[in-house]
């Protein structure tokens, strides 16, 4: 995605690279040793490979992506890096069971910029739910709303804080906290 830079477009290429802190962000969400976490919409692993680190050799990410692109990024960080325990899969979040992960069967589900790209929001909440265990926690974090910008996604893309936590709301999730990214981005966090 990042090759495309088409600021017009809903899929502009803007995904998390440069801006945010990971390692803080998991931090500040108290990523667990032993962990399984579903990266939804993962990119080239920006949340992925220091996840796959925090959750150590007992942990498991599991990196989704529609792109074989971010997908073949990742495996060769992963290779570079010497890390093992990241699980790639190509999928479409938007559809039913579309992450072919099992039912509960995951701690975190982390949505980093992907829900301004969607037009099915619910659906990609609702393979979240499906997924996460009982207790787990879903993060969001998307781009803060502006009118007109030069610089990330099309202002008409960018779903608010709150209108974002009102739909998971409505989904079942509840809501635990939001949580500061950067200057240009909000983060939610929820439990099912």
């Amino acid at each position: 995605m990042k090759e495309d830079l088409n600021l017009n477009s809903p899929l502009s290429g803007f995904g998390t690279g440069g801006f945010m802190d990971p390692e803080k962000i998991l931090r500040e969400i108290e990523i667990e040793e032993g962990m399984i976490v579903a990266d939804f919409g993962c990119g080239a692993g920006y949340f992925a490979l220091p996840l796959a680190k925090m959750v150590g050799t007992k942990g498991k990410i599991y990196a989704i992506d529609v792109l074989a692109s971010a997908l073949e990024s990742i495996t060769s960080k992963m290779r570079t890096e010497g890390v093992r325990n990241i699980k790639t899969a190509r999928a479409d979040l938007e559809q039913e069971k579309g992450s072919k992960l099992e039912d509960s069967s995951v701690d975190l589900v982390m949505m980093a910029n992907i829900l301004f790209q969607s037009k099915n929001h619910s659906a990609i909440l609702k393979e979240a739910k499906r997924v996460l265990k009982d207790g787990g926690k879903l993060v969001i974090i998307d781009w803060i709303p502006i009118k007109s910008s030069s610089f990330g996604p099309d202002g008409r893309f960018r779903i608010s804080q709150n209108e974002m936590q009102n739909k998971a709301v409505s989904l079942g999730f509840k809501f635990e906290r939001g949580f500061e990214v950067d200057k240009y981005h909000y983060g939610l966090l929820f439990s099912k």
